[in-house]
């Protein structure tokens, strides 16, 4: 019965999905990316039949960001294996189809039977690497009818889903479909236990800490982002989101003196256009003196050198965030007032910053970590941030030592990525 009704949901779900492209970009995308799909796999894959093939699939580009670390790691090991990467998502696929680290990048198909043995047939991996979360029950069940190993990485349980509720058999299932668990707390592990897995699992923490240390350590700078910045007080605003920006926009006006950098999560056209009414004494990061090949984004509007005075600098594009927090001198993450909660505060704190964020985030281990070390501070609305800004700028003292506890608690956890690879080699996982 539990079958039956997974196969209805996900058959329901991609319905949706369908029906949502006729409106929704990422959506169509999606749909786009899946057209030929097999024949693409099959034509790519065609001479790397004679390598051990390793695939890691990640949900999107959150997820991606978290097992990079161990995906880098096993390509510097094993150089002469070919790695393919899958995403679910389009937002993960754009942004990383050509990235060199993988030698394939694929869209995963609508989990069914039929297609979960077409491309595990089509991959023949070695080794299945599934980070964090999304459970995909027919791809599970067919790498364990196989025997081929799959590590959940950086995985984090919690009582309200539905692994632990009285209806979910089909997904404790997709549990035993896994050779080892990494979990990224001692919580996860008991949740794990009181459905009888307690042998294939170990506490190693989240990779996401090496990677941001791994981004920090090899900074590349952005000069356009400095001259803006240079001589001014500097607050970087990461994946903010409307109600972000509506806790933000009365201190920015309120501040001329200060620079803000504001990054939205989402940067299509219409989003950027209602972020720049919300800010009109603002300059687009595309429009900035020495990025003249590059299209603005209000058409025939060319910003000219004196335009880079004005106070607020929108980030238009994907990709610089995670070295954007470099610049600040106190960092907003944004997420806190959605649903979702806040978004990886992880990327800010490593640079030795202060990390400001709404109140939904208690799902975060890493956001409550740092509340509890000193690192950041949550705030409830604007008359709350106004506050914890001004503090902070009136006590040089706090905040140096809250951007010092911030730093000190990502490298107290750094090492996630190399356990991993240790069990791997440990096993044998790659060289039988």
């Amino acid at each position: 019965m539990g079958n039956i009704l997974y196969t209805l949901f996900v058959w329901a779900y991609a319905a949706g999905f369908r029906i949502a492209a006729l409106f929704n970009r990422k959506a169509k995308a999606g749909i786009q990316g899946r057209k030929q799909l097999f024949s693409s796999i099959n034509n790519q894959l065609a001479p790397s039949r004679s390598s051990k093939i390793i695939w890691m699939h990640c949900a999107s580009l959150g997820e991606f960001e978290q097992g990079r670390p161990v995906l880098e790691s096993i390509k510097k090991s094993y150089p002469n294996h070919t790695i393919i990467l899958t995403f679910f998502s389009a937002s993960g696929f754009e942004a990383m189809k050509n990235y060199a680290g993988a030698d394939h990048i694929f869209y995963l198909p609508f989990d069914s039977p039929a297609n979960a043995k077409k491309l595990v047939d089509a991959f023949n991996p070695s080794l299945v690497l599934w980070v964090k979360y999304e459970y995909w029950y027919y791809y599970l069940h067919e790498l364990k009818r196989r025997a081929i190993p799959v590590l959940l990485v950086s995985g984090i349980f919690r009582e309200d889903q539905p692994f632990f509720k009285w209806y979910g058999k089909i997904w404790r299932e997709m549990l035993d479909c896994f050779t080892h668990f990494f979990v990224q707390n001692e919580s996860s592990k008991v949740l794990l236990a009181t459905k009888g897995i307690r042998e294939n699992v170990s506490v190693n923490g989240d990779t996401r800490f090496d990677r941001v240390i791994d981004i920090a350590e090899n900074f590349e700078r952005l000069p356009l982002v400095a001259k803006f910045c240079s001589g001014h007080k500097v607050i970087v605003a990461g994946s903010t989101w409307e109600d972000d920006e509506a806790e933000l926009t009365h201190y920015i006006k309120a501040n001329p003196g200060i620079k803000f950098i504001i990054a939205p999560h989402e940067i299509d056209e219409e989003n950027l256009k209602d972020v720049k009414k919300e800010f009109p004494n603002s300059v687009f990061y595309s429009a900035l003196p020495g990025i003249n090949n590059l299209p603005t984004q209000s058409p025939g509007e060319m910003i000219t050198a004196e335009a880079i005075s004005t106070n607020v600098l929108i980030i238009d594009n994907v990709g610089m965030l995670s070295r954007l927090y470099h610049y600040a001198d106190i960092t907003y993450v944004g997420g806190g007032f959605g649903e979702d909660g806040v978004h990886n505060v992880l990327e800010a704190a490593v640079y030795g910053k202060p990390v400001i964020f709404g109140p939904e985030f208690e799902k975060f281990a890493e956001a409550t970590g740092l509340l509890a070390c000193g690192g950041a501070v949550t705030i409830q609305n604007a008359l709350e941030l106004e506050k914890e800004l001004n503090d902070l700028w009136e006590n040089n003292e706090q905040l140096i030592a809250t951007g010092k506890a911030a730093r000190d608690y990502v490298y107290a956890h750094k090492g996630a990525s190399n356990k991993i690879i240790q069990y791997i080699q440990e096993k044998r996982l790659l060289t039988n």
